[in-house]
């Protein structure tokens, strides 16, 4: 599994200069280093408040702890959050999944689109996507193993407070709690929810937001603030911009971070019944939150990319069950363990050989074509050393 994350999300991971919002994160970073103010985010001398501060302080504390400012050490922290997620499907999972379970989920997680577009660059996707998977895997791994109290609640609790530090309250709730609240209806536990552990750990996923957003405001301009967070937040619901023919395309391409696996996704078994019924379940809960997302007017499809993290335990441990067919639909033929084991080894090698291929050969070529890092080797040669 690490030559797997290895060979697919480090090559070429500096070689790129800075692109789309990764400025974003990066200059906050340095100006925090600078000035020792890591409240309020500055992208120059503008406060930055469109988004939380998590991801600014990873990349200053990549900066500090390498002793090193590069793409290579701002996107690190993306990296290794892809590869928490797919150590602890192996690890905390395994229990819950089976040892086939878990690796299988592991693999979809590191091999697909999205992580793999997103999980190369320091943008907020990677971190906060990882952040709402590791809230689901411990909740999944201590609810299959009958734990009740905080040990079913504290661990989630941290990883969405921190999930909220990196983007903001929604949408990522709907994800962990779309399948939670399902899971616990469906075996008649929903009294899990109305336990003093769940409000405490209530409590300290919006406390730890709240411990950086009332004092950030308080020494800031708190109607800019409001400003700005309501734009956020009105902006995506009312449409501002809306285009149709971008909204119309957001379920396709959220779909797009589901592959190659998603055609797997058709798979069915008929036993154990009760696992049957319990996986459905599973399954509705996970397509509606990622449905609602990418139809709100002002959204966009990686907005839903929290559903990643659920999606890889859900078809991980559909792929784990030894009775799998086609639907009838699709010819109703046996879809074999030994059929999977060859299809999953294939997807994991072309994902591996296409990404080896695009840092080796194709980086390389782009590299010829860049001007931002020309222009500051110009700038740099004109300046004299102090």
């Amino acid at each position: 599994m690490l030559l797997v994350w290895a060979a697919i999300y480090l090559p070429g991971l500096g070689s790129h200069e800075i692109r789309g919002e990764e400025g974003r994160r990066i200059l906050p970073a340095v100006t925090m280093l600078q000035t020792g103010n890591y409240l309020v985010p500055h992208v120059g001398s503008e406060p930055y408040f469109s988004k939380p501060p998590l991801i600014n302080w990873i990349v200053a504390a990549s900066f500090k702890l390498t002793g090193v400012r590069s793409e290579w050490t701002a996107r690190l922290p993306s990296v290794m959050a892809i590869l928490a997620v797919a150590l602890t499907f192996v690890t905390r999972g395994r229990r819950a999944l089976g040892t086939t379970g878990s690796l299988l989920a592991a693999m979809i997680w590191l091999v697909n689109a999205g992580n793999i577009e997103k999980g190369r660059l320091i943008e907020i996707e990677a971190i906060y996507v990882s952040l709402t998977a590791l809230a689901f895997i411990f909740w999944m791994a201590a609810y299959r193993a009958e734990k009740t109290g905080r040990r079913l609640w504290l661990l989630p609790a941290i990883f969405l407070g921190l999930a909220m530090l990196a983007k903001g309250p929604l949408p990522h709730l709907l994800f962990f709690y779309g399948p939670v609240v399902a899971l616990l209806w469906n075996d008649r536990k929903l009294a899990l929810l109305a336990t003093r552990e769940h409000l405490i750990a209530l409590i300290i996923m919006f406390g730890m937001f709240a411990a950086w957003a009332l004092p950030a405001f308080l020494l800031s301009d708190w109607a800019h603030v409001a400003r700005v967070w309501s734009r956020q937040y009105t902006g995506r619901v009312s449409g501002s911009g809306f285009q149709f023919s971008s909204w119309i395309m957001n379920i396709p391409r959220g779909l797009v971070y589901f592959l190659p696996w998603l055609p797997l996704a058709l798979l069915q078994f008929d036993e154990p019944v009760e696992l049957r019924r319990r996986h459905f379940a599973l399954l509705i809960v996970i397509v509606v939150p990622f449905v609602l997302v990418n139809v709100i007017p002002g959204a966009v499809a990686r907005y839903a990319m929290p559903a990643l993290g659920p999606a890889a335990w859900w078809l991980g441990e559909l792929l784990a069950q030894e009775n799998l067919r086609w639907p009838h639909w699709l010819s109703g033929k046996t879809f074999t363990p030994r059929l999977r084991n060859k299809i999953a080894v294939i997807i994991v090698g072309i994902g591996c050989i296409a990404v080896l291929a695009y840092g080796l050969i194709a980086v390389p070529h782009f590299r010829k074509h860049e001007k931002v890092r020309q222009h500051a080797r110009q700038i740099d040669a004109i300046i004299p050393p102090t």
